[in-house]
């Protein structure tokens, strides 16, 4: 599965991390841009502690959700400071670019129809408060259903569709603050 992760050392203004593309496989393989690892990552009891071994060396990671997709890491063993980490699927990702991007925006964003279809579901009012990654509309496609997330934290300012509307590729659905 590919992931697309922002990396930015703690104390570090917003928007001056690094952005990269992780594919993760089911044999422990992790590939991040163009360089390959063997892995093994291995939770320690019901803490936010991890074992991690790549590439032979062993790390204790330290993982604590902040918010939807954003997670504050700290690594021992290699020297490595904290960092936060926002990690969202490619195809949420996608549909992020397609809408106006990912968080860390100022002023209003569109939240885009990626593909034509069927409004199922509208999750959020005109005045709610969302963050990062939070399911706005479950949009209908070729029969499967498709979460569309805010690209950003902010207020929904207009909710232009109800379920049970079609909509086209392209067409504004909801606008953040």
């Amino acid at each position: 599965m590919k992931y697309i992760a922002t990396i930015t050392p703690t104390g570090a203004p917003v928007g001056t991390g690094r952005t990269m593309e992780i594919e993760i496989e089911e044999d422990g393989v992790v590939r991040v841009g163009d360089q390959t690892f063997q892995t093994d990552l291995t939770r320690i009891d019901d803490l936010d502690l991890y074992s991690l071994l790549l590439d032979n060396r062993s790390y204790e990671v330290h993982v604590n959700q902040t918010e939807r997709a954003a997670y504050r890491v700290t690594v021992s063993g290699g020297g490595y400071e904290g960092f936060e980490v926002r990690i969202v699927d490619e195809r949420t990702h996608r549909a992020s670019l397609a809408s106006g991007g990912l968080g860390g925006q100022s002023g209003d964003s569109a939240v885009k129809a990626p593909i034509p279809g069927l409004v199922i579901k509208v999750l959020v009012t005109q005045g709610d408060q969302v963050q990062v990654g939070q399911p706005l509309i479950i949009l209908e496609a070729m029969k499967m259903e498709n979460e569309l997330r805010a690209p950003r934290d902010g207020v929904v300012a207009t909710v232009k569709v109800k379920p049970g509307n079609s909509v086209n590729q392209g067409e504004t659905l909801v606008t953040l603050h």
